[in-house]
């Protein structure tokens, strides 16, 4: 199943326009995450539509993300208990998969990416694949019959594929042969480390964990937790060019209305990405505003020192956290350091801890991954 799976993820043919795979945005040659420096992918049937968000790497995140709770499903004893945890989990930017089974079928017909009309479209086009009598071998003489029993095939090839190939968590970064013992970080690679992991400076170890877990297991470099960073609207984006539209996240417009309770402290909130391939990026954050790995830490630790640096003004005043509405700008978190300064305060890191952060952000890059070309300019800027 893995195998065919592994067929269908590069296989264009099962979009609408014929010229799209899950390998054209999850290139196995860039941690399964986007091969350019565009923040936003292109799709759709004409390949002429783009999406809300900038792609996420398959890498490491899946075996072990563990399914989005759901607050208002929960015992109210429990919930009373635990009435100032945050949504932790789930598949997606806004966690709204519980299954990479689930997850897999919402590119497939998303009009802005593989845009399959419906179940008839892309079973259609799985009948005329060149592997369509192994999809046969491996689900059974009816398993293209009928419409929908196909796309669950494919869905379910789609996930074996993902959990059960080692491309997907190579564990091949210097930062893993560091926590076996077996290389040296470089001086400033180690002072980046400290500095990520001080909670007084970077206090990044606090969402992107840097411990081994159970068993001795290499770290992820993510708790899984969301939260509202309010990160600049990215005005590149097609849908912010209607000022009224909002991406909030746990929110919508993606999740359904209703899906995290009734509790609007969840809007604009978004999960917390695995940091391992960072450095072979070129577009950061859920909207890719940021087209360089440095300029994203420096947000961290000059959002509030400054906000005319990351922020329009308007009229007098400068707009903070203006990818959100107003009434939802006081969800963004201004307590966890180095989120908490005031303006006219200090940056919680200077211009060499960033610096220092970045070296040790290229130390979580596996040894197959290729960085972008766009990002091979950007790496300190």
């Amino acid at each position: 199943m893995a195998a065919l799976g592994r067929q269908m993820f590069v296989d264009a043919s099962l979009s609408a326009s014929g010229r799209q795979s899950c390998a054209s945005c999850h290139s196995p040659n860039h941690a399964y995450g986007p091969p350019d420096g565009r923040p936003i992918q292109p799709g759709g049937e004409h390949m002429d539509r783009v999406g809300l968000r900038s792609v996420p790497s398959l890498r490491y995140v899946l075996p072990r993300t563990p399914v989005w709770y759901r607050e208002h499903q929960r015992d109210p004893i429990e919930r009373a208990i635990e009435i100032d945890s945050v949504p932790t989990g789930g598949f997606a930017r806004d966690g709204r998969f519980d299954s990479l089974r689930e997850q897999a079928r919402a590119p497939l017909f998303d009009p802005a990416e593989m845009a399959n009309r419906d179940d008839a479209a892309l079973a259609g086009r799985l009948r005329a694949a060149p592997y369509a009598d192994e999809f046969v071998r491996v689900f059974g003489a009816m398993a293209l019959a009928d419409d929908a029993q196909a796309v669950d095939g494919l869905a379910a090839a789609l996930e074996r594929f993902e959990l059960d190939d080692p491309s997907f968590a190579p564990y091949s970064s210097k930062f893993d042969r560091y926590l076996k013992g077996q290389v040296r970080l470089s001086e400033q690679e180690a002072r980046g480390l400290r500095v990520f992991v001080d909670p007084a400076k970077g206090n990044c170890a606090s969402c992107h964990i840097v411990a081994p877990g159970a068993n001795g297991a290499p770290p992820l470099l993510t708790d899984y937790s969301f939260a509202a960073l309010g990160v600049p609207r990215n005005r590149k984006l097609a849908a912010n060019a209607d000022p009224t539209f909002f991406d909030e996240g746990l929110c919508g417009p993606l999740r359904q209305p209703g899906s995290v309770g009734t509790d609007a402290k969840y809007c604009g909130m978004f999960k917390t990405p695995s940091l391992r391939n960072v450095a072979t990026r070129s577009s950061f954050m859920h909207n890719g505003v940021f087209d360089n790995l440095a300029g994203a830490v420096r947000f961290y630790a000059g959002r509030d020192v400054d906000a005319a640096d990351w922020y329009p003004r308007k009229g007098k005043t400068v707009e903070r956290f203006d990818d959100l509405p107003a009434e939802h700008r006081g969800n963004v978190d201004q307590l966890t350091p180095p989120m908490d300064r005031k303006p006219g305060e200090a940056p919680a890191l200077t211009e060499s801890e960033v610096q220092a952060i970045v070296a040790f952000l290229h130390t979580l890059s596996d040894d197959d991954v290729q960085a972008s070309d766009t990002n091979k300019h950007r790496r300190a800027r």
